[in-house]
C-alpha cells in the first residue's frame, strides 16, 4: 500500500543515524545556507507524518487530512502490524504467557505496544503542528487510547510480561507532603 517497506521500517524502528539537516537557498541564489539540524525526535516525527500522509493518499478513494478520522488511524496501526518484530503468542500456543519460550512457534509478529504508543504521540503532535485543531485531532481520540490499552494488555498476557501501573505519590492536601513521607515522619516521632 505504501511506496516502500524501508519507509515503514523507519517509522517503526526509529532513526538509526544522527539528526538530519537540509540546505535552503538564501533567496538571493548566491550561497546556500544550512538549516538547523533536526533532533532525532523531530526527524522521526516528520517521517511519521509524511508516511501517514502517503498512507491516506493510497487509500481508495484517497482520504484528505481534513477527512481523516480515528478509524483511519486505527486502520493504519493495524496495517503496520505486518511489519512488526514482536512475537505475540496466540491463546492456543503452548508458549502463551511465557516470557522466554524455549522453542520457536508460528505465532504472528506484531508491532510492540511501546512502538505504537510512541508513534501515536509523534503523530498527535505533528497533526497540530501542521494546522490541525487539538479538538479534532484523530490521534488524540479516545478510541485510539482504548486500542493502545487493549494492545498493551493483550501483549502483556501473551508474552508473560506484566505491565504494572506505577503508583502515584498522593500529596496530603493539608500539609503538602506525600503519604509515604508523612508515614516516615510519624514513625520518627513515635520512637
Amino acid at each position: 500500500m505504501l511506496s516502500s517497506a524501508s519507509t515503514i521500517m523507519s517509522i517503526i524502528d526509529g532513526p538509526k543515524g544522527s539528526a538530519e539537516g537540509s540546505s535552503r537557498s538564501s533567496g538571493a541564489g548566491d550561497h546556500p545556507q544550512p538549516s538547523p539540524a533536526l533532533s532525532r525526535y523531530e526527524s522521526q516525527k516528520r517521517r511519521d507524518w509524511n508516511t501517514f500522509g502517503q498512507y491516506l493518499k493510497n487509500q481508495r478513494p484517497p482520504v484528505s487530512l481534513s477527512q481523516c478520522t480515528c478509524n483511519h488511524v486505527l486502520e493504519f496501526l493495524r496495517y503496520l502490524d505486518q511489519f512488526g518484530k514482536t512475537k505475540v503468542h496466540l491463546h492456543g500456543c503452548v508458549f502463551f504467557g511465557q516470557p522466554d519460550p524455549p522453542a520457536p512457534c508460528t505465532c504472528p509478529l506484531r508491532q510492540a505496544w511501546g512502538s505504537l504508543d510512541a508513534l501515536i504521540g509523534r503523530l498527535r503532535a505533528a497533526y497540530e503542528e501542521n494546522g490541525g485543531s487539538p479538538e479534532n485531532n484523530p490521534f488524540g481520540n479516545g478510541a485510539i487510547r482504548v486500542y493502545l490499552r487493549e494492545v498493551k494488555e493483550c501483549q502483556a498476557k501473551a508474552r508473560g510480561i506484566p505491565y504494572k501501573k506505577k503508583k502515584k505519590k498522593r500529596l496530603n492536601p493539608i500539609k503538602g507532603i506525600n503519604h509515604h513521607d508523612q508515614h516516615q515522619t510519624n514513625l520518627k516521632h513515635s520512637t
